[in-house]
Parts: C-alpha cells; sequence; structure tokens
C-alpha cells in the first residue's frame, strides 16, 4: 500500500491547498476534470498542467510544472504509470511538497525516491474519493 490513512489525512488537509493537476485540460470526459473540479470545491486552488496549457475551472493551464511562477504544494498526476516517474521528479524538483498518482498509476522507484526526497507520496488512490471521508 503506497498511502497510509495519515498520510493521505496530511496531503489533504496539511500541506497546502495548491494543487498542480498533471494531465488536466478542458474534456470534460476526463476523470482529471472531475477529480480537479471536487479538489476545488474543497477549497483547493487547481493549477492545470497539460501540453495545450488551457485554462480549466477558471484556472490559467501550463504546459509543464518547471513553468508554473509559484510554488505548488501537492501535485497530482493523471498519466500513465509509464510516464509518472519523470512527473514525480519534476514535483521534487519543483519543490512540491506532496506527489499523488491517480487511481491505477503506480511506479514503485517514483515511490522510492519521492520519499527520499522529503516529499509525502500516495499512489493509486483519488483525492476526489478520499477527502469527502475526512469530514
Amino acid at each position: 500500500m503506497y498511502g497510509d490513512e495519515a498520510t493521505i489525512r496530511r496531503i489533504l488537509t496539511e500541506l497546502g491547498d495548491t494543487w498542480a493537476v498533471v494531465g488536466l485540460s478542458s474534456n470534460q470526459n476526463r476523470p482529471a476534470y472531475r477529480v480537479a473540479r471536487v479538489l476545488q470545491q474543497f477549497g483547493k486552488r487547481i493549477v492545470p498542467v497539460h501540453p495545450k496549457a488551457e485554462t480549466v475551472h477558471g484556472e490559467q493551464g501550463y504546459v509543464s510544472l518547471a513553468d508554473i511562477p509559484f510554488d505548488v504544494d501537492v501535485v497530482d498526476v493523471f498519466v500513465n504509470s509509464d510516464l509518472a516517474g519523470a512527473v514525480a521528479d519534476e514535483a521534487v524538483a519543483k519543490g512540491a511538497r506532496a506527489v499523488w498518482f491517480q487511481l491505477g498509476v503506480v511506479d514503485e522507484g517514483a515511490y522510492e525516491r519521492t520519499r527520499a526526497a522529503g516529499a509525502e507520496m500516495v499512489m493509486d488512490r483519488c483525492p476526489a474519493i478520499e477527502i469527502p471521508r475526512l469530514n
């Protein structure tokens, strides 16, 4: 298990409210679109990160994490597992306090690297499922 209840709670309630959502576009049929909306409903600022750099849910999008001109607390990753490790490394380089891999996204090497760098990490879970359970 990659993310016990204490870690999940800490990420969702203590580590900050600015969440970069990697893979978020304006496509309403994608899970990232719906999850980002739930995060906003629970007071999180979402920052779309996608090659199209679209504005989503009223928030300016960026092509990459490195392009975001302000600090990010958590990086929520909606990319395939084979691409997710590089995103986790970028999140650590950006100074994110936590990385969250969505349901079905697992990279054990990325988990070890992220934790070794001092950041929290959860894999194969969804914050839109977890956050309502905290309240």
